[in-house]
């Protein structure tokens, strides 16, 4: 098929350039319209185009009229909506709800080119015009909504998004096979209702007659109004993300609407990573942000090259289980190389590459053998609590990789900034990564997760216990001496987790006193759709066990948490203090070498401590009046 080297239509102007009279698919995304295989929107349609489908690109169209909606007209097959690569909620909110001031995705960050829960407002829209076309939702807000869901922001249970949307299928995961099946079963006039059978996407009935072999789930009644069931029924979503052993799941909202949710579709093998990789791609946002200053979200990704797909981490705060899957799916070490020639001679590459990775970016292999014949077991994590003895650990093909890049022309420096599992690094036996890591890929800084310290906090997160994170500094630190490079640790750290009590956090401040470590940042919890940490924090129970968790909800003892991991910080004193008394560790206040914070001035000072600035006007005022008397001393023995 004969392709043309431009970006996809934006309007109907580009479609009548390009010969058409209509398009087959209309994108509606809440993203502004970069064609970049880092963006879903990207992939989907160039993926579309390459199987012989006419494709419309409406990026952030607004949403109080329709005229944005309708300037193609009547698609020939159907809309695909997607609010884009980051939730439309996270998006919009901090995890105190409080509006964000930047969105990175909108033309020079612009907030408010989108609305709130994007996928439900675009495809009302959407229905306002045409009642009949075909609907099909996906992208990450569609994925993690596909049952109900227990909603921050709202402080409640959620129905299925496919109901709340009016659309006709949703596409979870990374929807590439879905994708394609589904086009052409609509292309060979197979009605939107009767498309019921393809992996990877969910669809409501009237009749459980034709839905069989299925898991079914507690009705959308009964997890409302007891969080017991909740978490049973989030068990048995979370025991099914496997597209080799998982179920098809029903989830009844009354007698005649069920919601059915197909088993997940197969990993992409590496041709077809590859393939999907090597599509044509503008690699850059549609000129006609440029005079509002571009997308933001371009720099961070356009000199970065995506190695991976899916994560056998399961940390419990993470998302990635329910969307991508726990099957690492690779690349080819000659598509990497590829794609990173193309980087290499573009006017803006200064000789960087910005990052190889994924979501683990040392992650390349399937965690065992059997994975991709029986799927990951259902019961059994494969890093925690400590590495299963199937475990392959093998960092050498990633290591290639990286050898290879780092051998083009005109590459000074290739870095790595995905996430690391520090643990699984540290597992291996064979050090030359480890060694090439600290020699080559990290830039003065490694950024690493251990997001806490407490053994009760850590088995809920899902992450290795605080002795292997102080073994892996301290490697970290040896190797570096051997090379003669002064390179530091970054630890992203997190407040506030299911199971963390005040305790807890104290344990963690006394710990990064006793490192000599002063994070920069700190990341508050925040609950979002279909993680197992979301759901002990609404249900209050460890869905894995049923056992209760304590859960810290109030604003204010969040706070208090988060100041004592940055108790130096003279802003958060107040806070640390209450916190000390209140935990009734007076220990901690003092003069000593031990404590985190020095007594108040006085009773009356609002808890405010001996500030620095003061402590300087004082020494200054003290050596001025030293000097006036040595001058005297000296004026009187002339």
């Amino acid at each position: 098929m004969f392709m043309i080297r431009d970006f996809l239509p934006i309007s109907r102007m580009d479609m009548e350039k390009r010969g058409w009279d209509s398009v087959d698919f209309v994108f509606v995304t809440g993203d502004a319209y970069v064609d970049h295989p880092s963006f879903g929107v990207a992939i989907v349609t160039r993926l579309l185009e390459t199987h012989g489908f006419k494709v419309g690109v409406v990026a952030q169209p607004r949403w109080k009229t329709t005229e944005d909606i309708e300037v193609f007209g009547r698609p020939r097959l159907g809309f695909l909506v997607s609010s884009g690569n980051i939730d439309s909620m996270v998006n919009h909110y901090t995890v105190a709800k409080k509006r964000r001031k930047k969105d990175s995705y909108t033309p020079g960050g612009q907030i408010g080119k989108r609305p709130d829960r994007s996928v439900i407002v675009y495809s009302n829209l959407i229905r306002q015009v045409y009642k009949d076309v075909p609907i099909i939702i996906g992208g990450i807000e569609a994925s993690l909504r596909r049952l109900a869901h227990y909603d921050y922001w709202s402080n409640k249970v959620r129905r299925s998004v496919l109901l709340d949307s009016g659309a006709d299928l949703l596409v979870y995961g990374m929807g590439e096979h879905a994708i394609v099946e589904i086009s052409e079963a609509l292309d060979s006039g197979i009605p939107v209702n009767e498309i019921t059978y393809i992996t990877g996407t969910v669809y409501k009935t009237n009749s459980m007659e034709d839905v069989y072999d299925a898991v079914v789930l507690p009705s959308f009644k009964t997890i409302t109004s007891s969080k017991k069931s909740y978490a049973e029924s989030f068990m048995k979503q979370y025991i099914n993300t496997d597209p080799f052993n998982g179920r098809r799941l029903v989830e009844s909202y009354n007698d005649h609407t069920f919601i059915v949710q197909n088993p997940p579709a197969k990993p992409l093998t590496e041709s077809e990573m590859d393939a999907v990789y090597s599509l044509y791609y503008e690699r850059t946002y549609h000129p006609i942000y440029e005079e509002l200053g571009g997308v933001p979200a371009i720099q961070e990704v356009k000199f970065s090259l995506v190695c991976n797909r899916g994560c056998f981490g399961d940390c419990s705060f993470c998302a990635l289980t329910f969307h991508q899957g726990r099957i690492v799916q690779r690349r080819s070490q000659q598509s990497l190389v590829n794609e990173a020639k193309q980087l290499i001679w573009d006017k803006d590459f200064k000789g960087y590459i910005h990052d190889v990775g994924g979501p683990t970016a040392n992650f390349r292999l399937p965690s065992c053998q059997k994975q991709l014949k029986c799927g990951v077991c259902k019961h059994r994590q494969c890093l925690f609590p400590t590495p299963c003895k199937h475990l392959q650990i093998d960092h050498m093909g990633y290591l290639n990789i990286l050898r290879a890049l780092r051998e083009l022309p005109n590459v000074k420096k290739v870095f790595i900034r995905s996430g690391l599992r520090y643990d699984y690094l540290l597992y291996d036996k064979n050090d030359t990564f480890f060694r090439e890591l600290c020699e080559h890929h990290v830039s003065g800084q490694l950024k690493v997760a251990p997001e806490h310290v407490s053994k009760q906090v850590l088995a809920k997160m899902g992450k290795p216990g605080r002795n292997i994170y102080d073994q892996f500094v301290k490697k970290y630190y040896a190797i570096n001496e051997s090379l003669g490079k002064k390179q530091y640790i970054v630890p992203y750290l997190m407040s506030s987790h299911p199971g963390s009590d005040m305790n807890s956090a104290i344990e963690l401040a006394e710990y990064l006193r006793d490192t000599h470590c002063t994070p920069e940042q700190v990341q508050d919890f925040y609950p979002t759709p279909s993680t197992l940490s979301t759901c002990m924090y609404y249900t209050g129970l460890d869905p894995r066990t049923m056992e209760e968790v304590y859960v810290p909800k109030s604003p204010h003892e969040k706070a208090m948490q988060r100041a004592l991991i940055q108790y130096k910080n003279p802003k958060n004193y107040k806070l640390v203090y209450e916190a000390l008394k209140k935990s009734g560790r007076d220990d901690l206040i003092g003069f000593s070498s031990n404590c985190l914070i020095r007594p108040p001035r006085s009773k009356t000072s609002d808890y405010q401590p001996y500030k620095k600035s003061e402590k300087k006007k004082v020494n200054k005022k003290k050596k001025t009046i030293r000097n006036v008397h040595k001058k005297k001393k000296l004026i009187r023995g002339k």
